[in-house]
């Protein structure tokens, strides 16, 4: 008998913070408020995804989210059958619901991880992965730098050692907090950065080679997206000036599609490409790896800073070949709680990608952290 998709459920779900996660000019996340997807198959088997709604930036909300996977993703979903040779095809059912990119992507993630179990496999092998660690990186939001220097030096003592730090509200204030930060770790730790496009075009060189002062190895995002001659301009600027004399640019605002991609490849805007899982599941993000290969760019994953599970899948699809640069895969490290089986750790700047097929989500503490919805 084929196997065919039974049932998807949004479950959405909250878990405090350690400390706020600010960002851009007026992003701040008080907590995780997100929503897992989960699937059920016909088998028995079940998968899980996460969505992190991110209001903006997407535009998506929990409410939202739940909302448009109940009403049109699983409708074009459910009854279908799946398997290896359905998979693309399904996720091209659910891009003809545009926008609602993270509801999109946990769901794709969760339809991988179904069919992995329903196959016996691991979701490591199903992806294709290799690595067996995966280099991580650590996001350090916006606010005091006293505060900033603080949660960094807890950071680096659980295990990680590079931080990606926000910067783009106030340029003295980026730069003081860079110097602390080179002062205080020197080559213990490599930084980059992200400025969400908040620098300018007559603003952007100076900037760079400024930062490449402090030995900033990348710089996510300077210009705002529409500027796209600009930004191309920006990146030959940096190949004039040579591979190391100033950071290296990533892209990540300005690819959240394969569409989106191709347009940035054809104009050059970028060094590396930050695939986010979160918000192109995996089928998707699959495509993209191989048009930045192809393309000759390096690339990352990031984070919509998911919790734990959306941390295991980001860093299983992080494994794969071609992917070598550190990954945005400890944000974990901000929750005062989590929702897996069994903690994930660090070990001198990697994630240990073997050990998380072992890795579940608990039933238990789901349902007590599990959000009532408004009916």
């Amino acid at each position: 008998m084929p196997t065919t998709i039974e049932a998807i459920e949004p479950i959405p779900f909250r878990l405090p913070l350690r400390e706020p996660l600010r960002w851009g000019a007026a992003s701040e996340m008080q907590e995780a408020r997100h929503v897992l997807i989960q699937v059920r198959l016909s088998d028995g088997a079940v998968g899980w995804g996460e969505a992190p709604p991110r209001p903006t930036i997407y535009g998506e909300t929990v409410s939202s989210i739940c909302s448009v996977v109940r009403q049109e993703l699983a409708p074009r979903l459910e009854g279908e059958m799946l398997d290896d040779s359905t998979l693309s095809k399904l996720y091209a059912r659910l891009q003809t619901v545009k926008n609602n990119q993270t509801a999109r992507g946990a769901l794709d993630m969760a339809l991988h991880h179904a069919l992995a179990n329903s196959r016996n496999r691991t979701l490591y092998d199903h992806l294709g992965a290799s690595s067996a660690q995966v280099r991580v990186s650590y996001i350090l939001g916006l606010g005091e730098i006293d505060d900033s220097l603080a949660e960094a030096e807890r950071i680096v003592a659980q295990g990680v050692r590079v931080l990606k730090v926000k910067v783009g509200q106030d340029w003295s204030t980026d730069l003081q907090r860079l110097r602390l930060l080179q002062e205080q770790f020197g080559e213990q730790v490599d930084l980059y950065v992200d400025a969400n496009e908040c620098f300018q075009p007559q603003n952007v060189r100076q900037r760079l080679e400024k930062m490449a002062e402090f030995n900033v190895l990348y710089c996510e995002e300077p210009l705002p997206v529409e500027l796209i001659l600009a930004r191309a301009a920006m990146r030959k600027a940096c190949a004039r000036a040579g591979d190391s004399a100033l950071p290296q640019l990533i892209a990540d605002d300005s690819v959240f599609s394969a569409r989106d991609l191709r347009r940035e490849l054809s104009m050059d805007t970028f060094h590396i490409l930050n695939i986010k899982t979160a918000r192109t599941g995996f089928t998707e993000s699959a495509q993209m790896l191989n048009q930045a290969l192809v393309g000759g760019k390096a690339v990352m994953v990031g984070s919509q800073a998911s919790t734990g599970w959306g941390t295991v899948l980001a860093a299983l699809f992080a494994a794969r070949p071609g992917i070598d640069l550190p990954c945005e895969l400890s944000f974990f490290l901000k929750l005062q709680e989590d929702l897996l089986t069994r903690p994930l750790m660090l070990c001198d700047g990697y994630l240990d990608v073997s050990g998380l097929a072992q890795v579940e989500i608990d039933a238990d503490r789901l349902r007590d952290v599990r959000l009532k919805e408004k009916p």
